[in-house]
């Protein structure tokens, strides 16, 4: 028995001692990061932008591994399914945290992954064909209200981060407008622009060249302050509006299990990175607003949007046709 007693209290020991080992000699070798959604997309740009960075402060190469397909489900499985060893990582954009929340997916975000990171932030702007006669976010209410159900607004398809937002807009201001989907955001747009439907909640970089050229009229904007390059366009808690909307996102995730250590060694990695002068001057040239934050402030953000999302579809009744 003594000699058993004295056996586990060597194996315990060791145990101990081989963790934080493992921890500190990460990493030896590559890294990869799973972006499940098509190359050239807003995630893969800026993971792009990072990955030979990060290459340099992690010594290791840095693979970027697009896996697009099933809505990113593909991707999601396969970072799901790697062994938690800080080897393989996946970035993600908000779409994947409400995908599981309207169509059938083997993965969960909060159950299955550990958050890393945010890397950056996107605030959608409102914007409206010149011809509707409304200049702000409160003429805009009002014109709603006088007209129940008689605008249209575009949204990059069902169930997006874009349609949440018009339903979380309808929600909060108790007006009604007609969803029109459409197969991305370029084709929404571009009816917005033709005046074939009068409003649309568009990412920045995509909407600033046709707001300047009068093409758009932009009305508010999401987002904590007013966007560097839209500097006269108020945001939507400075309209009366605080809150309401879903902020795209860009983020890091490991799958659940990856030991703290090396969490906590990531995050920091590219929080460092995300802090470079010419990463920032990149990301906001894109249309973004580069964040920091630890996991603990980004599962915070996490779960706020996620019940968020979880509400509005439940009141909106959103479904697959």
């Amino acid at each position: 028995m003594r000699n058993a007693l004295s056996s586990t209290i060597i194996a315990v020991a060791i145990a101990c001692l081989a963790a934080p080992a493992t921890a500190q000699d990460y990493p030896s070798r590559p890294l990869r990061v799973i972006v499940p959604l098509p190359a050239g997309g807003a995630v893969d740009t800026v993971v792009r932008s990072m990955a030979h960075r990060l290459m340099g402060s992690i010594g290791e190469n840095v693979i970027v591994d697009n896996r697009p397909g099933a809505g990113g489900s593909i991707g999601m499985e396969t970072a799901m399914a790697a062994s938690p060893d800080g080897y393989t990582v996946v970035a993600i954009g908000a779409t994947q945290l409400i995908y599981p929340l309207i169509y059938k997916a083997r993965y969960d975000l909060l159950r299955d992954f550990e958050p890393v990171s945010q890397m950056t932030a996107q605030g959608y702007v409102v914007i409206v064909h010149p011809s509707l006669p409304v200049h702000s976010v409160s003429d805009l209410v009002q014109h709603l209200k006088a007209n129940p159900g008689k605008l249209n607004f575009a949204s990059s398809g069902i169930g997006g981060t874009i349609h949440l937002t018009g339903e979380l807009f309808m929600d909060a201001t108790g007006t009604q407008m007609t969803h029109v989907p459409y197969k991305g955001g370029g084709p929404a747009l571009t009816d917005v622009i033709r005046g074939e439907v009068q409003m649309h909640f568009s990412v920045v970089i995509s909407a600033i060249p046709h707001i300047q050229s009068g093409r758009l009229k932009p009305l508010a904007i999401g987002g904590e302050q007013r966007f560097v390059t839209l500097p006269r366009v108020p945001t939507f808690a400075e309209a009366g509006l605080a809150g309401f909307d879903l902020r795209p996102w860009q983020g890091m995730f490991a799958p659940a299990g990856t030991p703290r250590p090396i969490v906590d060694r990531l995050s920091g990695e590219v929080g460092k990175i995300v802090s470079m002068p010419e990463v920032r001057d990149k990301l906001v040239s894109l249309g973004m607003e580069p964040l920091v934050s630890t996991p603990e402030q980004f599962a915070v953000l996490l779960q706020a949007d996620m019940a968020k999302a979880a509400k509005v579809i439940k009141v909106a009744n959103i479904r697959l046709n």
